[in-house]
């Protein structure tokens, strides 16, 4: 008799975890929406290997049998391709109000980066009105142009730490790195009035680099993104390092703020009409209490356009030749004379 009653018992444990996977399989297809075909996938993996070394040639292939709209499954993550200017068209155009956040990666997730960056916070009151501070305080046309002494000031820096570099010891010149941080003054000046960097300055080394390594964290591929159920296990240790490293310069940033914050108490307003600036004025004008802009908003958004510019200096063109390509900031000639 105990073999047949082990023998329900093992029956009972088998067989009740299997009606209950069947019973929910079959409520998520009956309450799932229709989605557009696609090829079938791998276990697990789904389309990743697929795809081939040129995805873009793969994909518009899959036009021919799938039609405009395709859907893939990358990982866990399930993708939908526009194949054709119409569906593009009608997507951007009829519903894209559904499909205006923007996908986050785990890495960008570290110290609520993504909730106050512009580029990646979610559509709503908080993105609309950080867009109209951009478009109407700080990228009209009056606005650049009063920073022309500014940049000037910054370009005269830069070959005047050139000219030293070559009266030293060292044969060689780095050119790129006094063009970057010319480039990197000239973004600390507009959002803080002061500079972030210089060849000797122990505080702008560290917040140069300390943007510099978060970059590269942010580069690199993660596993986390495309298989999210592996978040807590964090395989690459990317969001460790995240978090670190962000933490770093939030600490700096928060530094720059405090001090701003002190200044203005002192002198009962900001003097400089900096980025900064216009955050606090349009803060203390507000009273919609979901409007308001935290101190840790403030900081991520400053370390967010110095995040900006730093991406933007490098254009890598890897597809075909494995190529990075540094993209030229617009600098005024002057001219000096030499002695001899």
């Amino acid at each position: 008799m105990d073999w047949i009653y082990s023998f329900l018992v093992w029956c009972i444990g088998i067989l009740v975890p299997s009606l209950l996977l069947i019973h929910r399989s079959r409520r998520r297809i009956s309450t799932n929406p229709r989605l557009p075909p696609g090829p079938h996938g791998w276990p697990v993996f789904g389309n990743m290997f697929d795809l081939g070394s040129m995805p873009h040639r793969t994909i518009a292939e899959l036009k021919k049998e799938y039609g405009p709209i395709v859907m893939l499954r990358i990982g866990s993550i399930n993708t939908m391709v526009l194949l054709s200017a119409k569906a593009a068209t009608e997507l951007f155009k009829n519903h894209d109000a559904n499909f205006a956040d923007r996908t986050i990666t785990e890495v960008m997730k570290a110290h609520d980066f993504h909730k106050a960056a512009i580029s990646l916070s979610p559509y709503g009151s908080y993105w609309r009105v950080m867009k109209r501070i951009m478009t109407v305080e700080m990228l009209v046309h009056k606005r650049i142009n009063e920073t022309e002494p500014v940049r000037r000031r910054c370009i005269d820096n830069m070959i005047e730490w050139i000219g030293k570099e070559s009266r030293g010891e060292s044969a060689r010149i780095h050119v790129a790195r006094f063009v970057f941080l010319a480039s990197f003054n000239m973004l600390g000046n507009l959002m803080l009035s002061k500079d972030l960097a210089g060849p000797e300055s122990e505080e702008g080394s560290e917040f140069f680099g300390a943007m510099i390594e978060m970059m590269e964290w942010s580069g690199h591929p993660n596993v986390v993104d495309l298989f999210p159920s592996l978040k807590w296990l964090d395989p690459q240790g990317l969001r460790r390092n995240a978090d670190r490293g962000m933490g770093r310069i939030l600490k700096i940033v928060g530094g720059f703020v405090a001090e701003r914050l002190k200044e203005r108490q002192l002198n009962g307003g900001g003097a400089n009409k900096d980025f900064l600036e216009v955050l606090l004025e349009s803060e203390q004008s507000r009273n919609e209490a979901e409007n308001k802009i935290s101190e840790h908003d403030l900081n991520i958004l400053i370390m967010w356009e110095v995040d900006e510019i730093v991406r933007n200096e490098m254009m890598d063109h890897r597809e075909r030749m494995g190529v990075t390509v540094r993209r030229l900031v617009p600098l005024k000639a002057l001219a000096h004379k030499c002695s001899t």
